[in-house]
């Protein structure tokens, strides 16, 4: 029986990696896009205040991880940092937010938590600005 095996054919995984950066990246900017038009239309801001900041200064930092730091993600640039500030984002969603709510209210925050750990842990891949710059400081090595 013929499996794929990363090892001996790393282009599926950094295909893999590109196709998991594009999906996540997207689906958090739907996230983070609402929030953005709150805050550029001037609504009221109601939004949890994480860091005893309040509650507009909270929304800004969560736009910047849920809809700059997709951004990153998806291009493939500052991918760990940016994948980073999302862990941060997510765990207090997890945890935080909704930590006296059941499974079902977390189950969200908690996926995306698991797939940012994972960017985090592997990188962006060989399909990345990451990437390119790293081949391109191989390649300018002695």
């Amino acid at each position: 029986m013929s499996y794929i095996n990363t090892k001996t054919n790393p282009v599926i995984f950094d295909i893999v990696l590109f196709l998991v950066r594009l999906f996540i990246g997207f689906s958090m900017l739907s996230h983070g896009y609402p929030k953005l038009e709150t805050l550029i239309n001037g609504g009221e801001v109601q939004f949890y205040d994480f860091l005893g900041l309040g509650p507009k200064i909270s929304m800004i930092l969560t736009v910047f991880a849920e809809f700059v730091c997709s951004i990153f993600i998806i291009l493939g640039l500052f991918t760990r940092i940016a994948a980073g500030f999302l862990i941060f984002t997510m765990a207090i969603a997890a945890f935080v937010v909704h930590g006296a709510d059941g499974f079902d209210k977390r189950e969200l925050s908690l996926l995306y938590l698991s797939i940012y750990l994972m960017i985090i842990t592997f990188g962006a891949g060989r399909f990345s600005i990451d990437g390119m710059i790293e081949k391109r400081k191989r390649a300018s090595d002695w």
